[in-house]
């Protein structure tokens, strides 16, 4: 079972849906795995997933390094802030606010019109 669900999260990763959302959902309800577990865990397998999806992606010319690069540093030290700021909020408050992250999320997908 556990490669099957890599499988399809893995999949779901490299197009772009989030796979590793689903991934501490499917962790944390399903395995009963703990919170802070699951974050480390969701983390080592975005890893490799999503750098295996930006080389194929490269690879077609569909990403420009110099158009990401601030995103690239951006997200590294937002990453490096938060993971630190999470260690010492109790983990039923990151829990809930990783919960309502996914609602919101969820909704603007459901809602979401691009412009023309």
């Amino acid at each position: 079972m556990a490669l099957v669900v890599g499988t399809v999260l893995g999949f779901l990763s490299g197009i772009g849906v989030g796979g590793g959302s689903l991934l501490i959902l499917w962790l944390t309800l399903v395995l009963g795995m703990e919170y802070p577990a699951a974050r480390i865990l969701n983390l080592l397998f975005f890893l490799p997933a999503a750098g295996i999806a930006c080389f194929f992606r490269w690879r077609q010319g569909q990403l420009r390094l110099g158009a990401i690069l601030p995103a690239i540093v951006s997200g590294c030290i937002g990453a490096a802030v938060f993971s630190r700021i999470g260690t010492v909020l109790d983990t039923a408050l990151v829990k809930k606010l990783f919960g309502a992250l996914l609602i919101v999320t969820g909704l603007r997908e459901l809602f979401y019109k691009p412009k023309p």
